[in-house]
This record gives C-alpha cells, sequence and structure tokens, in this order.
C-alpha cells in the first residue's frame, strides 16, 4: 500500500509557472528520475497537510492532450487507461492572460473523467493587459476548485493543498462526445479494453501507435477496431478542436472580460529593444560580455581566499603529519582534490545565477526568438535554441530537452552540436587557463581581459556548433517541413529567493556530482602518481642519486628531482607517456596527458588531475597555491614555463571542440538509438578538437 495519502498529477501548458508551483508545494523535498521505458525527466516531490502526505509529479508541459514530442506523449500516457501510476486526483495550472488557450487543456481532462482543482496563475499579468476574471462563476461553470495564485510567490498555496486533500469527483458535463461522430467505436473499444469512458477510448484510438504503456498485441487490436470502422484521425481532431474552442467561448461569456490597457506595457516596449533585428543582438552580446566580466571580476576575490585557505592547510598538515604515504594521501591527494572542487564553486554559483535571471526575467525566451533567424540558415528549427542554451550549464540535461523538437532531422542535427556549447564543467578549465595566460588588465578601464576572454571561449563554442549544423544539415535529408512557434513570456523582476535557491542547488550538485568523481579519481591519481613498476622506481632513485653524486643537482634540490623522477617512473606517468606522440603536436606532454585522460570522466576533473600531479612532481614549497605551481611548471626542452599563451590558448580549444565527458556520449546513444551517430559525433568532435588545437598552437607561436 502506499505511504501517502493521494497522487498528484500537475499538468499545464508550457510556460504557465509549473516548476515554480511544484518547488513552492514540495520545497526541497523533491527527486528526479526518468519515467519507465523513456528518457523523460520525472520530477516527484512530497508536502504534508493536515497530517497527510501528497505524492506531485510535475508532467511536461502540454497544449493538448494530442503529443508532437515525446515529453507530450508522457502525459498522455501517463493519464491514459492502462498506466500504472495512474493519479488520484489532478492540479490543473493555468495562465489567467491566456484563459481561453489553457481551457482547452482542461476540457481534454475533464473528459478522461479525473477529479481536478483548477490553480489559476498570473492574475496580475492579466489584469495589467486589461483582463478582469470572475473567478466564482467560472468556478461555477468549470464545476470543480478555480483558486488564484501567484506561483511565484506561493500566495493560494494553502488553499491549493486543502483542495486537493479535500476535492471529490464531482459530474461534469463532457465538453466533447465521440459518439457523435462514430457512435459504435469507442463503445467497442471501451469494452474490450476496459476503458473508463469514450474520451479515454478515441485518446487510444488517436495514440495507441506512440504510445509507451500499450502492448504490441493491444496495437494490433486497436488497428482492427479502427479499420473496422473507418476511423479518419485527423479529421476527427480536427472536428473535436473546433467543437472545444466553440464551448470555451460560450463558457467564457460573463467570465472574462478585456478593457484594452490605456498604453502598451513594459513588455512591448522593451523588446521594441530586445527583439529588434539589430539591436536584438547588440543587447544579447552586451549582456553576455556583463556577465563574463561579473563571473571573472566578481568571483576572484573568494576564489583567491579558498585558494589560498587550501594552500595553508596543506601546509599545516605536512608540518603535524608524519612523512609517510598516508600523510601523502591526505595533502597531495585527498586536501588537493578537494581544493580543485571548492575553489571553483563561485564562479560555478554566479554563471547559474545570471542564467536563473535571465530565465526568471523573461529574456531568455527573446534570445530563442532572435537567435532563430540565425538558426534556420544554417539548417535548425528554432526549437534548437532551447537545448542550445541548456547546453551551456549541461550537455546531458540539454540532449534530453531536444525530445521537444517534432522534426527527426532537425532534433538529430541538434543533438550532434549541442556538446560544441561550453558547459558549466569547462568553466573550471577555463578560468584557469585564462587566469595564467591572459593578463589582468582593463580595457578602457572596465572591461576585464580574462572575462573578455572566457566570453570568446564561449562565443567560439557557439559559431562551432553552427557551422557543424550547417555542414550536417547539408548530408541529413529534410524529409518534412519544421516550425518555430513560441509565446513570449511578460517581463518580470526576477524573485531573489529563486535566484539564491538556483545558485545553491546548482553548487551543491557542482560538489556531491562532479566533486564525487574529482575526488575519487583525484585519490586513484595519487596512487598511480606515486606508485610503479618496482625496477623503474629504483632507476629514478639511482639516476637522482647519481646526479647529486656528480654534483650535477645539490642536495637541497635533490628531494625535488627525486619527486619528479619517481612520477615520470609511475603507473601515471606510463599512461601520459603512452599518449604523448599523439598530442606532443599539440604543445602538450605527457603530465597534461595524464589529465586528458582524466578529464574524460568529467571536464572539471581536468584542473584537479594537474593540481594533484603537480603537487607531487614539484618541490616542497609550502607557500605555493595551485596557479603559483601551475606558472612556476617550467618545460625540461625550452627551460621557459610550461604553460604559455600558445600551450594555454591550445588547452582551451582543445576543451571548447573535445567530447565533453562520457555521461554525454552515452546520453547521445540514449537520445538517438544509434551507435553510428554517436560514434560520428565523437569522431569529428574530436578532430575538431585536435586540429583546431594545434592550429591555435601553432599560430600563436608554439613550437
Amino acid at each position: 500500500m502506499s505511504d501517502w495519502y493521494k497522487h498528484v498529477a500537475l499538468v499545464g501548458n508550457p510556460n504557465v509557472g509549473k516548476s515554480s508551483l511544484f518547488n513552492q508545494l514540495t520545497g526541497l523535498s523533491q527527486k528526479i528520475g526518468n519515467f519507465p521505458g523513456v528518457t523523460v525527466e520525472k520530477k516527484e516531490g512530497v508536502f504534508n497537510h493536515d497530517n497527510k502526505k501528497i505524492l506531485v509529479t510535475d508532467l511536461p508541459g502540454t497544449y493538448s492532450l494530442y503529443p508532437k514530442s515525446p515529453d507530450e506523449q508522457v502525459v498522455t500516457d501517463f493519464l491514459s487507461h492502462a498506466s500504472t501510476t495512474k493519479p488520484d486526483i489532478i492540479l490543473c495550472l493555468i495562465d489567467a492572460s491566456n484563459l481561453k488557450r489553457n481551457l482547452l487543456l482542461f476540457t481534454q481532462l475533464s473528459d478522461l473523467g479525473y477529479p481536478i482543482v483548477v490553480a489559476l496563475n498570473m492574475l496580475d499579468v492579466a489584469e495589467k493587459a486589461g483582463a478582469n476574471i470572475n473567478v466564482d462563476l467560472l468556478q461555477q461553470k468549470l464545476n470543480c476548485p478555480v483558486i488564484p495564485i501567484n506561483a511565484r510567490t506561493g500566495m493560494g498555496l494553502d488553499a491549493v493543498k486543502a483542495a486537493l486533500i479535500y476535492a471529490t469527483t464531482s459530474s461534469r458535463p463532457s465538453f466533447f462526445q465521440p459518439e457523435e461522430f462514430n457512435p459504435h467505436l469507442a463503445d467497442e473499444l471501451r469494452t474490450r479494453f476496459e476503458v473508463n469512458n469514450e474520451y479515454a477510448a478515441l485518446l487510444l484510438a488517436h495514440q495507441y501507435l506512440n504510445s509507451n504503456s500499450i502492448s504490441e498485441t493491444d496495437k494490433q487490436e486497436v488497428a482492427q477496431v479502427l479499420n473496422k470502422y473507418q476511423f479518419k484521425g485527423k479529421s476527427l481532431q480536427a472536428a473535436e478542436t473546433i467543437r472545444r474552442y466553440s464551448l470555451i467561448h460560450e463558457l467564457l461569456m460573463g467570465v472574462l472580460s478585456i478593457m484594452p490597457p490605456p498604453h502598451p506595457g513594459w513588455s512591448v516596449q522593451l523588446d521594441k529593444v530586445f527583439t529588434h533585428k539589430i539591436f536584438g543582438y547588440v543587447a544579447f552580446i552586451a549582456i553576455l560580455t556583463i556577465m563574463f566580466q561579473a563571473i571573472f571580476s566578481w568571483a576572484s576575490i573568494p576564489m583567491d581566499l579558498i585558494d589560498g585557505g587550501f594552500t595553508a592547510a596543506n601546509n599545516w598538515l605536512k608540518s603535524v603529519l608524519p612523512d609517510n604515504d598516508l600523510s601523502s594521501l591526505i595533502t597531495d591527494g585527498l586536501v588537493a582534490g578537494l581544493g580543485g572542487i571548492v575553489i571553483f564553486i563561485p564562479q560555478i554559483a554566479l554563471l547559474f545565477a545570471f542564467i536563473t535571471i535571465l530565465e526568471e526575467t523573461g529574456y531568455m525566451a527573446r534570445v530563442m526568438f532572435i537567435m532563430d533567424k540565425i538558426m534556420r540558415r544554417f539548417g535548425l528549427n528554432g526549437r534548437s535554441v532551447v537545448p542550445m542554451v541548456s547546453g551551456v550549464a549541461c550537455a546531458v540535461p540539454a540532449l534530453m530537452s531536444t525530445r521537444v523538437i517534432d522534426n527527426r532531422r532537425d532534433r538529430l542535427i541538434t543533438i550532434m552540436v549541442t556538446p560544441l556549447m561550453s558547459c558549466s564543467a569547462r568553466l573550471p578549465v577555463f578560468a584557469v587557463l585564462i587566469g595564467l595566460i591572459v593578463p589582468s588588465g582593463r580595457l578602457f578601464g572596465f572591461m576585464s581581459y580574462q572575462g573578455l576572454a572566457l566570453m570568446g571561449a564561449y562565443l567560439l563554442g557557439l559559431i562551432g556548433a553552427i557551422v557543424a549544423a550547417w555542414v550536417f544539415s547539408k548530408f541529413i535529408p529534410q524529409k518534412q517541413k519544421s516550425f518555430f512557434i513560441m509565446e513570449l513570456p511578460v517581463y518580470q523582476v526576477p524573485r531573489f529567493k529563486n535566484v539564491l535557491q538556483a545558485m545553491y542547488s546548482r553548487s551543491l550538485v557542482f560538489v556531491t556530482e562532479a566533486g564525487k568523481i574529482i575526488l575519487a579519481i583525484s585519490i586513484l591519481l595519487w596512487a598511480l602518481a606515486t606508485y610503479g613498476p618496482s625496477e623503474s622506481m629504483k632507476s629514478a632513485e639511482t639516476k637522482v642519486a647519481t646526479q647529486v653524486a656528480q654534483g650535477i643537482i645539490t642536495a637541497d634540490q635533490a628531494d625535488g628531482a627525486l619527486a619528479s623522477a619517481k612520477l615520470e617512473a609511475s603507473y601515471a606517468g606510463i599512461m601520459g607517456k603512452a599518449i604523448e606522440p599523439a598530442i606532443r603536436p599539440l604543445g602538450y606532454d605527457w603530465k597534461i596527458g595524464i589529465a586528458l585522460i582524466t578529464s574524460f570522466a568529467a571536464r572539471e576533473v581536468f584542473v584537479g588531475t594537474i593540481s594533484t600531479i603537480y603537487n607531487i612532481g614539484a618541490e616542497d614549497d609550502d607557500t605555493d597555491t595551485v596557479k603559483e605551481r601551475l606558472r612556476k611548471e617550467v618545460n625540461p626542452e625550452t627551460g621557459k614555463p610550461t604553460y604559455t599563451p600558445a600551450l594555454g590558448g591550445s588547452l582551451i580549444v582543445f576543451y571548447i571542440f573535445a567530447m565533453q565527458c562520457i555521461s554525454t556520449i552515452a546520453t547521445t546513444y540514449r537520445e538517438t538509438k544509434s551507435v553510428k551517430w554517436t560514434a560520428i559525433q565523437f569522431a569529428y568532435m574530436t578532430v575538431a578538437a585536435w586540429v583546431f588545437a594545434f592550429l591555435t598552437f601553432r599560430l600563436l607561436g608554439g613550437i
């Protein structure tokens, strides 16, 4: 028996505030997974009210129960007769400023026979647009609870919770009677498949081929019934939509009155700039410039404090711990690994703060709108902008979000190029390399060179994605036309609480998820870099002893030389040496080769690996921070600093174009279900990374 009192399905159109309401209802009591049998993200949470535990499932946004994408198909399957997780009640979230359009979905849900509670959101937006809604009359006509709320502030939340607990099934008249168009079809389907009502049977007739909750045997039986009654799905769906909108129009008489606003709202005025064919792009570049300037400038102070703090901690630990392998594991493995995680929290938090602000204000939708014009010239649908923008955060959910693209070719191309968008995992790599090779001065006195370099890295990834999309569009045939239709939300002031929550949750994910990988690999690296074949390690000791005896190095230099020699002879050194011939043309040595290998688990690991490797291989200078150790690293062949502008630039370009991580490859395969396309994606990105990194190294004077 379930341990909750009721199971609630949160349903609504896209961009009506479902995520905000879900967060308000469930707080931190959430978990994320996938719906059974599909890769669509499943969000569940619980809340308690009147000592009753309620489970809430946040379903993907959909305009109707006739899906056009895998995301929308989940909603229909979840509410269908064959679902094993059917909810007890539906919480239907409606945008008051688009009442007529939102009610189409409500009428379909109502005809399925579920108990429904309507949460009426964005009343303030509707009022500013001149709309007045008689909520009491609307509740009377819908014959279910209608509760005004503000999903962003939580207003009306207690009333929603109470309604969900105490709402019961009420007899609502059907908005659409399938038997009027095909009298016997729905009745036979109900009998054969034990469907709840006529409309559920009609949905089965429309959706059986794409449904994930119906067996192949049942699909064949449904096909036989449809053939028997000469079912014409498209014409019946069109007739249904016309009938529903006609009834909605009648229903809104006396409920909705609209008075034109006395002057255009702020959204209209701002859109004259932000969606302008010229100024829109200028504004976008300006906002990006501000964002990356802030990430470098504002985060520098806490990052330096964290870096210095871990250096001081290491210094203290080395002074109190005995000189043995366990102490080395703690200082050179654990502490160095933790330092490589925590130091980048300020930049990660700031990045997601800006992304959240852009989403909350409504500006992100404008970015998608203006970028659509560019995307189409390179063979992409405007919907491709959504996963590509999401790719700035993480490629894995970004690839999953391509399910909103109903055109198969456009979706495939988007999957193939989205990993070129520089994700937040690459930010630590860019940050440390840019900090090493780009001067800390300012252009025109206020624009940081390092911030401009960071923005350039992200823009280069975007350009690479667009060019790659154009190339793929020439080889993948277009079998159907694609369209991009989106509704621009009104501008809103971002809520400080939501911004802080995003900063906290994303930083926590970085520490707990990426951090576990980084820490584990740091410990593994310590072991690989500390131990090696016994003969090789003895040979390293003999070599250093000989150099001391011959006066090549002094006794004071012996410890550092021995540590470096043992590192080269270790298992990690052997790994790096094995791939060194392939990466030497890019300016990389075997130490960087080790970092390239380990960072394939997660891009952030590069910094932790380099930190651990140089911590082990360097002379024992307790005052050095991670950045200082990297600056002091010397190329043994040239006698000059290893991290020159040529090498740093080459590494940055390599990480812009190289495949992100193992998880991204797995997600590509899961979304395409194709070994061929997964292999093509990995191959072209690897080749591009090598070629462009080589060209960068040579152009910047590398030898």
